[in-house]
């Protein structure tokens, strides 16, 4: 492949300017650069006649003046890119009888104007050694990117998810006591460490000045009491034996705070830790605290809410007027006219007329695993030993579906059919387009745009449905999830009880042992465990 180049050179008894038409498919000369090239040398011309020549696709001379041909030595233009890191140039053929511009003076020029990194010795070498390869763009240099590092990050030590499961006895019952729902560290213990950040490498552009690669992050540990920055800073550890959490990206680890009861002789609890009462909770009493709640007796009418997980070993009478809220699980022996909202799981031996939401699901496996009276609600499932009592106060229980995943679904759905409607009445038209055309059918400017339009609405629609493809996927996936929903019924339920499931709703009416309920076919089914 060859560009179109000139040449100024005798014609006659006069002298003009030679146009050589590219070869192979290369760029036709540009007028601009002839002009130019002729306004530098102060030749007249007259524009509009090399404009007709150059269209003419054919090599010609163009006649500019009488006498000999004046003489110039071969030139160049050279352009460098504004953030310079590539440099071009294009060479200008000398006129008939002007020298070659040779490697080593333009190597001199290169130096004069401070070009000095990434030269393209190779490139150059081939056009000095080239008879005709002018009105080219040759790469002359080219800088070196940057080569950037990798950020700093933290490595904890310790397992920062709070939805955590209890342990289990044998006989199926909830071990209060020994639980994982609390990271525990020793004194010693290394809590997080820095992985340094990886320095890049610096680049340079075609004058040789130095690109440093962009600045990586570093990172700092963040830390409250009871722990320790080792010397390089790299790393911390604990000064207690306590439990850590990680808080806004900063690690806590406390030694609990602990009290016999909270009644009168305490107030209420407000504690950024954990909390752990090793009796009671009275009354109208409340405990806050940051990261768990252990109760080890009874809890009465009282409120407690906790960011991590709450445990009460002795369970809780809330009288109508008692509260739990955990971001986390939470656990309990029993729950009795009270209201629960948990972020994670409740697990407990039995579940009385309480109004109970879950994040996750609803576990009464213990000795007695009853829930009786009240709402029950869990995004996934409940399961219960028995449900409903023979003469007992009504009980609902609802897993499943969020209804505005649904409606988003649906509308969803829609728009793709209404978008696939269109796409198919606009391919219509198209194909009628297309078949007149191929039996010699003209067609106006007004209905070629109208074509070309219908073809535009063709890809954007195709576009759009590809992206709601995407989405309906993920929706899909959701709506699959949900639709796992469960009721497990591990010994018996009673008529009475309702269940929910997504949109479908049943009312139990006869006992059934030992099964589960789905949503089937729209509606809530009984299955066999």
């Amino acid at each position: 492949m060859q560009n179109g180049y000139f040449r100024l050179v005798n014609d006659f008894d006069g002298y003009g300017v030679a146009l050589y038409q590219p070869r192979d498919g290369g760029d036709e000369i540009q007028l601009d650069e002839l002009t130019s090239y002729l306004d530098s040398v102060k030749i007249s011309y007259d524009r509009k006649k090399l404009e007709l020549l150059i269209l003419a696709e054919e090599d010609c001379i163009c006649r500019l003046g009488r006498g000999s041909c004046p003489v110039f030595s071969e030139t160049y233009r050279l352009n460098i890119s504004t953030d310079g890191m590539v440099a071009i140039v294009r060479f200008i053929a000398p006129s008939q009888g002007g020298k070659r511009l040779t490697y080593d003076d333009f190597l001199h020029d290169l130096k004069d104007r401070n070009i000095k990194y990434g030269i393209q010795e190779k490139v150059l070498q081939e056009h000095f050694t080239n008879e005709d390869n002018f009105c080219t763009d040759i790469l002359v240099a080219r800088g070196t990117e940057p080569i950037q590092g990798t950020d700093a990050r933290i490595e904890y030590c310790f397992n920062t998810d709070n939805h955590k499961k209890p342990a289990q006895r044998e006989d199926g019952s909830v071990d209060y006591f020994r639980l994982t729902t609390i990271n525990h560290c020793k004194k010693g213990d290394v809590l997080a460490r820095i992985i340094p950040e990886t320095p890049g490498t610096p680049g340079s552009d075609v004058y040789g000045n130095i690109i440093k690669p962009r600045e990586c992050k570093r990172e700092n540990l963040k830390f409250g009491r009871n722990i320790q920055l080792s010397e390089d800073k790299y790393s911390i550890t604990s000064l207690v034996d306590g439990h850590v959490s990680l808080v806004d990206d900063k690690v806590f680890v406390t030694d609990v705070y602990q009290v016999e009861n909270v009644d009168v002789s305490t107030g209420n609890i407000d504690y950024d830790g954990s909390v752990e009462v090793t009796g009671y909770v009275a009354a109208n009493f409340e405990v806050k605290a940051g990261g768990n709640v252990v109760v080890n007796g009874l809890v009465e009418g009282a409120k407690i809410i906790a960011g991590g997980n709450i445990i009460i070993a002795k369970g809780m009478n809330g009288m109508n007027k008692g509260y739990l809220k955990a971001g986390g699980d939470i656990v309990v022996k029993f729950l009795e006219n009270t209201r629960v909202a948990s972020g994670g799981s409740v697990d407990a031996e039995a579940i009385m007329h309480s109004k109970v939401s879950a994040g996750t699901e609803v576990r009464v496996d213990g000795r007695k695993g009853i829930i009786v009276g009240g709402y029950v609600q869990a995004a996934n499932r409940v399961t219960a030993k028995v449900i409903g009592a023979a003469m007992g106060a009504s009980t609902i229980l609802e897993v499943g579906v969020n209804p505005l995943i649904k409606t988003q679904y649906n509308r969803m759905q829609k728009a793709i059919a209404d978008d696939t409607k269109t796409v198919k009445n606009a391919q219509v038209i198209l194909e009628n387009f297309k078949e007149k055309l191929s039996k010699g059918v003209q067609y106006n400017e007004s209905q070629l745009k109208y074509l070309k339009s219908v073809s535009s609405l063709v890809e954007e629609k195709n576009r759009q449905i590809e992206q709601m493809n995407v989405r309906m996927e993920r929706f899909r996936a959701l709506m699959e999830t949900q639709k796992n929903a469960e009721v497990i019924v591990n010994d018996q339920i009673y008529p009475g009880t309702t269940i929910i499931i997504s949109d479908a709703t049943k009312t139990i009416q006869n006992d059934y042992h030992y099964c589960k309920f789905i949503r089937e076919q729209g509606e809530v089914t009984m299955k066999a465990l």
